[in-house]
């Protein structure tokens, strides 16, 4: 079987047994086996891939296999990884494994929240695994469904606003993907016959004035799940509504859905538009960066800091990429996986935090440091890494976003790097404004003292995001040198000024 079909196989298989299960503790033991197997099974795809280099293999895509579908309309499941596939595929693995740990305690239709947490995931999967655009767009769609049900049903506070908010925006961005696909699909006569397949497009030269109408649907469609302002308001009322392990999953892995596609499917096949218009979105993702770190620092409530403070993350993300060159974009990705971990502790710890102190607001908390060192502790590193201590995945990645930057000679471009720059300061203001509030002085409440220590399926899921975020900070070539060798396919399209 390709390793590939792997991954979408065993979630489908996982969700089958879990069906079949009777108890809570059966429901637990499936759904943390079947992550584990594919966590694993994620590492050995690595393990591979870095092999095939290895030995000196240097197609574009590897692990590649195509099964027609519907050949009339030219849709086949085409599947294939490159170097950034497989990490995002790596980052995916963690979260989805982490956040089943983090969802250990939930009681309610807990067969049914295991499932749908589960189908998110595989949509995910797919949609990092296809070389097909239909193929490609229904697993996009697979990914986002779920969430309205997770929100709706588990999640608290004005669940039912957040869910239909959130799916109403992301269907809008949906439909701006179908038409733009579209667009790209009619104008793809290639030797007589029409395709969807990513990687013949990518070598139709698409006429410019089709490019001018398409790329903006494209951009936008996939940069609304990406927070791009000023289409990014769902995203704080769903993380705050949202179920810890949704959080997790929406924010580490659902929004770098938005800049995966506009770097792999945007960009790639519509590039001259790209250079005529990037501009214009790189103003939009500087607000956004921007934006996000203002709105943080006035916020009180735990998953509100961390919602905007994803905004002003993923802004960056978009902002990176729009710098069309290979140093940028590299540092886009690793900027995706950076902020995918990082959330995905900070989520986790949160969900943590709440069950014990019935409370998100952290003017009505403090101390914790003391009750609670262990989880304390995280929640420092996850703070740090946001504000990009060097020798933690986010050093790493704004370093290499900004680098990739400044290598813009013009005026604008150094501007907006600037602006963009400014950002660190107003998020080392808020983490170590909540740092300070949340964890540091005195016990604010003695029930406090009475708080059960960290236990071990939390501290299985805060270990292994922070292992994974410290790896990076110390051993970044891991990854990031797999990323560049794939950005060659991207860039080398691109005609910068």
């Amino acid at each position: 079987m390709n390793i590939l079909i792997a991954h979408i196989i065993l979630p489908a298989l996982t969700t089958l047994a879990i069906m079949f299960a009777r108890t809570q503790k059966q429901v637990r033991a499936i759904a943390s086996g079947g992550m584990s197997i594919q966590l694993i099974l994620s590492f050995v795809l690595l393990y591979f891939f870095l092999q095939e280099r290895a030995n000196g293999n240097d197609a574009v895509v590897l692990f590649a296999q195509s099964y027609s579908w519907y050949p009339s309309l030219g849709i086949s499941f085409d599947i294939g990884v490159d170097g950034i596939a497989v990490a995002m595929i790596l980052l995916t693995s963690i979260v989805i494994f982490t956040g089943i740990f983090a969802s250990w305690e939930v009681d309610k239709l807990y067969k049914e929240f295991f499932i749908s947490l589960i189908v998110l995931a595989t949509g995910v999967y797919g949609f990092f695994i296809s070389l097909d655009l239909f193929i490609l767009f229904l697993f996009f769609e697979l990914a986002v469904i779920p969430m309205y049900l997770l929100i709706g049903i588990w999640g608290s506070g004005a669940k039912e606003y957040a869910a239909m908010k959130l799916t109403l925006m992301l269907m809008g961005g949906s439909a701006l993907l179908v038409v733009g696909i579209l667009g790209v699909y009619f104008t793809s006569d290639v030797e007589g016959a029409r395709t969807f397949n990513i990687l013949v497009l990518g070598q139709h030269h698409i006429p410019i004035e089709m490019q001018r109408i398409f790329f903006p649907m494209l951009f936008i469609g996939f940069g609304v799940i990406g927070a791009l302002f000023p289409f990014h308001t769902w995203s704080p009322d769903g993380h705050s509504s949202a179920p810890t392990a949704v959080s997790m999953l929406h924010a580490g892995v659902l929004m770098k859905l938005g800049g995966y596609g506009c770097l792999k499917v945007a960009i790639f096949l519509l590039p001259e538009a790209a250079n005529e218009m990037a501009w214009i979105f790189i103003i939009l993702t500087s607000i956004s960066v921007i934006y996000g770190a203002l709105a943080t620092v006035v916020q009180t409530d735990l998953k509100y800091i961390n919602a905007y403070s994803s905004v002003s993350h993923c802004g960056l993300v978009l902002f990176a990429i729009l710098m069309l060159n290979k140093t940028a974009s590299t540092g886009a990705v690793l900027q995706m996986i950076s902020h995918g971990l990082m959330t995905a502790l900070f989520f986790a710890l949160i969900g943590m935090l709440y069950s014990r102190t019935k409370t998100r607001i952290i003017t009505e908390m403090g101390g914790l440091m003391k009750v609670l060192p262990f989880l304390s502790v995280c929640y420092v590193i996850a703070g740090l890494t946001s504000l990009g201590l060097p020798g933690l995945s986010g050093f790493v990645a704004e370093m290499t976003i900004f680098v990739g930057a400044f290598e813009h000679n013009d005026i604008f471009h150094r501007v907006v790097t600037i602006i963009a720059i400014s950002s660190i300061v107003v998020t080392a203001v808020y983490i170590l404004r909540v740092i300070g509030i949340l964890l540091m002085g005195p016990v604010r409440n003695e029930a406090y003292h009475d708080f059960p220590k960290a236990r071990w399926f939390e501290k299985i899921a805060t270990t292994s995001l922070v292992v994974s975020i410290l790896i990076i900070g110390l051993m970044p070539l891991l990854l990031s040198d797999i990323i560049r060798d794939s950005m060659g396919m991207i860039v080398d399209k691109l005609v910068l000024k």
